[in-house]
């Protein structure tokens, strides 16, 4: 008996299996499953070391599917093999009766990769397609680091080779040396609606890879021993200094001529025809496996045992502290200093206090000041330059994540706005994942608006108003006014398990705070107390807020002004604000609408109350000025703007 028909044996039951669960729900992939049933099986049942009692097992190989929506071939394996899955102590194997139930409401077996969901085999939730080599590189990444022999496999499909993202992990790959990452490009010829491009044919791919440094193996998908050889020849190389990718031509629906004619993307096959595909299956099985006698000849190896890492995290340097320690003292005498900067030494400083933190930049750590923690020899190892490629480094940092990283991944707050779906898998995936977006709002000014985030906020926030796998936010989205509020709510990221957001500016600005201010996660500051109007904002905006309170004071409007530096935030406490003003709510922020205002709205209509509310946001496309006071001015958030509002507000005239 030959490895060979063993493998082909296995890959027909994989692909009974995938069209039955796939008939029982409904929907799915059956046709983009059965493709992948040779490389499945090599992968699963040989070529990787991995525990099938213990699937998230910490020294085992990995299998990231990009490629998501062929599933069910997985699935169909763990049922196979009664490997195990669930949450918590509710774990158990996996049974034939369990794969019926995919994409059930109350399954643990979603339509799409997902580990929060109890399949903890997967380390993300994949499906958006394009994503999964970055998140395989995140891996390869914090293994090497902790000198793990460990390898990860990534299947990516030949029409999602298309997406910008898979370039940028092939190039990150080269960059880093990724020699214990292996894409495997799963080259069926088909898409979803059409073939694909010929910009995607196996030949053009395999070109494409070698071009941009690659060794490149190509095997028939369905030939078990070209698949086990190539495998064979990745293991081999791994520590070597050239990341090798195997391109595998594949058919979709193999094993059965009826799944292969007309397009069966996303369709299951209907039970007037199962019997007909049964059948094939079967005249499959005795062309390919005459000489199979038993199965014997499939083999799991187990990985190296798993030593539990001792790893010391110490109480971090104060911002004072920190200043001083790194000869910063003039500054903290001048009283003025940018909130980008604060960043900048607070992930300095937890480089050294937390070795489980990472630093990701986008060829911008000189503007985030990523670059502390890039020069500083102590830490520099656990910096990770991503170049101008953001979806890939949100995805490596969802990688990092996984492999129980903290990963801060910095660039402009622009350039964030690229991979909102990645950041949006990634709380998906149940990521412990920091994002710092730096000059963010109108601040860069003379730069224009192609330097601007402005639609950020009313993004994150949207994220902030669901509940993560943990029962938290599905994002913190943090706005610091300054150095002080900055650092500290850095801190704060740290120390959550999930997903934040925290936009820093690129002015200089004064001190509001001091070492005694608490800032915590969903919490705001009170930086004074009136009784007429509640003015209401955040990062820069709250030091214009501030210039203008002397002239609203000189007309007679006592304001109370709170830095609303976390969403969400209490509601309760900020209402109870608002009723002591009156119920008059001015909401402020140099974005577009549907942001911090909209939060604000939202809790008055949820408490019930009479309020009056109104938001001054970024209301046109915003252009170059030179100064950042010219910006506000063009904008009308102009502290004398304000001025004029919040006196209109209150029917009070002549100033």
């Amino acid at each position: 008996m030959s490895f060979e028909a063993a493998v082909h044996a296995k890959a027909i039951d994989l692909c009974q299996l995938s069209l039955d669960m796939c008939s029982a729900a409904g929907s799915g992939h059956p046709s983009s499953a059965m493709s992948l049933s040779h490389i499945t099986t090599v992968l699963m049942y040989h070529s990787m070391r991995w525990v099938p009692h213990y699937g998230s097992y910490p020294t085992s190989d990995r299998l990231v599917l990009s490629e998501g929506h062929a599933v069910p071939i997985v699935y169909a394996a763990f049922a196979d093999l009664g490997a195990v899955f669930g949450k918590g102590e509710d774990r158990r194997p996996v049974t034939t009766d369990d794969i019926m139930q995919l994409r059930d409401v109350d399954s643990m077996l979603d339509g799409h990769p997902n580990p929060m969901e109890g399949f903890p085999f997967f380390d993300a939730a994949t499906g958006s397609l394009g994503q999964g080599l970055s998140i395989a590189c995140g891996l390869g990444i914090a293994a090497r680091h902790d000198e793990l022999d460990r390898r990860f496999y990534c299947i990516v499909g030949d029409g999602e080779s298309r997406e910008g993202q898979v370039a940028e992990a092939i190039d990150f790959m080269v960059d880093h040396k990724l020699t214990n990452v292996l894409p495997i490009f799963n080259c069926n010829d088909w898409g979803q609606a059409d073939k694909v491009s010929s910009q995607q044919t196996p030949e053009t791919i395999a070109a494409k890879l070698s071009a941009a440094g690659l060794h490149v193996v190509t095997v028939n998908g369905h030939g078990p021993d070209e698949i086990k050889a190539a495998f064979d020849e990745f293991i081999e190389r791994t520590g070597g200094e050239q990341p090798m990718a195997v391109v595998a031509r594949t058919v979709k629906g193999w094993g059965s001529t009826t799944m292969q004619t007309g397009n069966w993307h996303g369709k299951p096959i209907d039970g007037g025809r199962m019997e007909q595909v049964r059948e094939e299956l079967a005249a499959t099985r005795v062309g390919l496996t005459s000489s199979l006698v038993s199965t014997d000849e499939l083999r799991i190896y187990p990985p190296v045992e798993a030593e539990e890492p001792a790893i010391e995290i110490r109480d971090p340097m104060t911002f004072t502290e920190a200043m001083k320690a790194y000869d910063m003292q003039p500054v903290l005498q001048s009283g003025r200093f940018a909130t980008r900067k604060a960043y900048g030494m607070a992930l300095r400083v937890l480089g050294h206090s937390n070795p489980t933190v990472f630093a990701l930049d986008a060829d911008v750590k000189n503007s985030t000041f990523a670059e502390w923690f890039a020069n500083d020899s102590e830490i520099e190892v656990r910096f990770v330059e991503c170049k101008i490629a953001e979806q890939n480094m949100i995805s490596v940092g969802a990688g990092l994540a996984a492999a129980r990283k903290v990963p801060f991944c910095s660039t402009f707050a622009k350039f964030v706005t690229r991979a909102y779906d990645q950041l949006e898998m990634a709380i998906n995936s149940g990521a412990n994942l920091k994002v710092v977006g730096s000059h963010c709002g109108v601040t860069p000014a003379a730069d224009g608006p192609s330097q601007m985030a402005l639609p950020d906020v009313a993004w994150f926030r949207s994220l902030s108003t669901v509940r993560d796998h943990r029962g938290g936010p599905g994002c913190y989205l943090l706005q610091p006014a300054d150095a002080y509020a900055a650092y500290s709510l850095t801190m704060s990221m740290a120390e959550y398990e999930g997903v934040c957001y925290m936009r820093t500016a690129r002015p200089d600005v004064e001190f509001l705070y001091d070492e005694n201010t608490v800032f915590n996660l969903g919490k705001f500051e009170v930086l004074t107390e009136g009784r007429d109007l509640l003015i209401v904002t955040a990062g820069y905006m709250v030091h214009e807020c501030n210039k203008a309170l002397d002239a609203l004071d000189k007309a007679g409007i006592d304001a109370t002004l709170v830095d609303l530096y976390s969403i969400p935030f209490d509601q309760d406490a900020l209402m109870d604000l608002a009723n002591e003003n009156n119920g008059y709510i001015l909401t402020v922020e140099d974005n577009y609408g549907g942001a911090l205002g909209s939060a604000v709205a939202d809790a008055c209509t949820e408490s019930g109350d009479a309020f009056t509310v109104e938001q001054m946001f970024v209301r046109k496309i915003p252009k170059s000025a030179r100064s950042i006071d010219d910006e506000l001015k063009y904008l009308g958030l102009h502290h004398s703007d304000i001025v004029a509002r919040a006196s209109k507000m209150l029917g009070v005239v002549g100033v």
